[in-house]
């Protein structure tokens, strides 16, 4: 995995985002797996049986994008349940789903998938905004109309249109459909929702301007949980 070259984000923040998010995901009456509450002693206890949250990166999923400014531009995600498109007979599952938590003006930045398809859904919470543009498969901008779906029904929108997510309300974004989202001023955080075919983090994403994907974590304080990045193998 590419570590971002940019600020590292201590880990005594990277602990505080997951607890205000657990947090956040009671309060919102969203029961999280159990191993999103594992501690790094709880994984030198697990075996080769729990390899499919190892290999496929489930859990817990902190952004800055390399910024070092979390609260402006970052994101807090937890992977559920994941596909793995290099292991298909092993981890056969063609699909993705994800929980995040989106701050009020708190961006995801512009970017798109290769291969991806995905409902953005809004769980709950404040008020999601996405605003999204075409994009060709060379990553050309393009200002053509988009055409998409918005709870199944098919509407055309002008390039760079800002969609707005009551509670209960999703979108549909194919790939090379770029977009960029965040929550509305004065509704509050967002609890977001993914469901979207295999998920890889590593060769699926195109940034524009580019970010990386992955932050640096400084190592101030010991983790109280592990990002889905760093779990030790069966045995370590």
């Amino acid at each position: 995995m590419a570590e971002s070259e940019g600020p590292k984000m201590p880990r005594s923040q990277v602990n505080q985002i997951v607890l205000d998010a657990i947090a956040f995901c009671e309060r919102m009456h969203f029961r999280l797996p159990p191993f999103a509450s594992w501690s790094p002693a709880d994984w030198q206890t697990k075996g080769h049986e729990y390899d499919e949250i190892r290999d496929n990166r489930l859990g817990w999923d902190i952004t800055d994008y390399g910024t070092g400014r979390f609260g402006e531009i970052g994101l807090v995600l937890f992977t559920i349940r994941n596909g793995n498109a290099a292991k298909p007979r092993i981890y056969p599952k063609s699909y993705c789903e994800k929980i995040m938590i989106v701050g009020e003006d708190q961006l995801c930045p512009y970017h798109h998938h290769r291969s991806k398809r995905e409902d953005i859904i809004n769980r709950g919470g404040g008020v999601l905004l996405v605003e999204v543009r075409n994009a060709t498969e060379s990553g050309e901008l393009l200002d053509t109309p988009v055409v998409l779906s918005i709870d199944g029904r098919v509407v055309e929108v002008p390039s760079q249109h800002t969609i707005r997510l009551e509670p209960g309300e999703s979108v549909t974004l194919p790939s090379y459909l770029h977009h960029k989202f965040w929550g509305e001023t004065g509704k509050g955080p967002v609890l977001t929702g993914e469901v979207s075919a295999v998920n890889d983090d590593e060769t699926d994403n195109v940034f524009i301007p580019e970010y990386p994907r992955f932050p640096g974590i400084r190592p101030d304080v010991e983790p109280v949980h592990l990002m889905c990045w760093e779990y030790p193998g069966a045995g370590d």
